[in-house]
């Protein structure tokens, strides 16, 4: 298991405090400048990537390469633009970046109703109510069925995974945050541990695989240790995104990684039990005092996680010896 991070700015001293505190890998979107005419281009990729690697990191993960709306909903001039992520695709492989995280949420990504709610010490933390979210409109699409969304990923999927397998690149989806369906009229998929199982069957490939972003997971009611081993069991953990929470997905707190309701030592345990190869990221933290709250990307609080993390692995490590 390698630690990995998103930094607030690729900076010198970011770079550096990422590799003092034990870090390995750095988790970065695609640099903006790098999109010309719809495709992220080669070049400007391997120059994003030496400068993770000549500061002693690697670049392991893109999180993320956007995915349009056109693509997602089965809209009209979707082939274009799948046409434009595949060529992509063969660039990043190209370049040597192994994991794109991507994700199936169409309208809106990740919601949260507050990015100031208090936890332990006062820090700010996000959380979401779904009765609020539930009094906004409809998205502009109106009402959208959740065979929709299925049908547009199945096509997606059928062109674009034997492509990252040419490219050498693991497809790692992300759980919609949170795992409601709908929200607002729109329909969302990604809900469930049995529509991940679905979702890898649909395309069966060494390539076509998950991010277990732990906090989603547990939003979902569900054992997270037994999870973890049912698709580590079939080399299907891509990327994890290590984080905790209190409450359901109807309603829920982020926390400290130390104070909240999934067992994160056991979570731990299965990484391990499964032989885990790949990058662990701490995912959205409490902002602490005296920094700029982030929404949950602030630097101290990942510190915070990190530290903890490493103890959890060294544990478990140590206890198996």
């Amino acid at each position: 298991m390698r630690i990995g991070l998103v930094l607030p700015g690729l900076t010198e001293t970011n770079l550096k405090l990422a590799r003092q505190i034990g870090a390995s890998d750095i988790v970065s979107g695609v640099p903006h400048e790098a999109l010309q005419d719809g495709v992220y281009q080669f070049q400007p990729i391997v120059i994003h990537k030496k400068l993770i690697e000549d500061a002693g990191l690697t670049w392991s993960v893109i999180e993320s390469m956007p995915i349009s709306d056109r693509v997602k909903l089965g809209l009209e001039g979707r082939d274009e633009e799948i046409e434009q992520w595949m060529q992509s695709l063969r660039n990043v492989g190209a370049a040597g970046v192994p994991i794109i995280c991507y994700n199936w949420m169409a309208a809106f990504g990740w919601l949260r109703t507050s990015m100031t709610t208090r936890v332990r010490g006062d820090a700010l933390a996000t959380s979401y109510e779904h009765a609020v979210m539930q009094q906004g409109p409809l998205t502009e699409y109106g009402e959208v069925a959740e065979s929709q969304l299925w049908d547009a990923l199945d096509y997606f999927l059928q062109a674009v995974v034997p492509v990252a397998e040419e490219a050498g690149v693991n497809l790692a989806m992300h759980p919609d945050d949170p795992p409601l369906s709908p929200i607002r009229g729109m329909g969302r998929i990604m809900t469930s541990p049995e529509n991940f199982q679905r979702m890898i069957d649909l395309v069966p490939s060494p390539v076509n695989g998950i991010t277990f972003c732990q906090g989603c997971f547990s939003e979902m009611g569900i054992d997270v240790p037994h999870w973890i081993r049912h698709f580590g069991a079939q080399n299907k953990l891509f990327f994890v995104h290590f984080r905790n929470l209190r409450g359901t997905a109807e309603h829920f707190t982020e926390m400290f990684h130390d104070d909240g309701d999934t067992d994160m030592w056991a979570a731990m345990n299965a990484y391990y039990d499964v032989g885990f190869p790949g990058p662990m990221r701490p995912d959205h933290v409490p902002t602490l005092e005296g920094e700029e709250n982030r929404s949950g990307y602030s630097l101290m609080g990942r510190l915070f996680a990190v530290g903890y993390m490493k103890g959890l692995i060294d544990a478990v490590e140590k206890t198996r010896a």
